[in-house]
């Protein structure tokens, strides 16, 4: 079954689409059948239909009944491996 994830930023070009990408390879390493919705963090309540996960480079403070994991860790390199073991947790389950 697809799994939807929501990338975001506040442009949806630079940092989600590296963040997109690792998420991209990360699917494809574990065979996990992705679909990636790359917006704008404004845009995100308008797509949530069938998403599994949201995943931003920026931080947000709502709750959009999907779970979310902080995205930042694509950027900066830090703390990555944990993102990766969260992010395949959502997604396995």
């Amino acid at each position: 079954m697809k799994k939807k994830v929501i990338v975001a930023c506040g442009g949806a070009v630079a940092t989600s689409t590296i963040a997109a990408n690792k998420i991209m390879e990360l699917c494809s390493e574990y065979d996990i059948d992705v679909e990636i919705c790359q917006i704008r963090i404004s845009e995100i309540e308008s797509h949530l239909a069938g998403a599994s996960l949201i995943v931003t480079t920026t931080k947000i403070k709502r709750d959009y009944g999907v779970p979310y994991v902080s995205g930042i860790s694509f950027i900066s390199g830090i703390g990555e491996a944990q993102t990766r073991e969260t992010i395949l947790a959502i997604l396995k389950a």
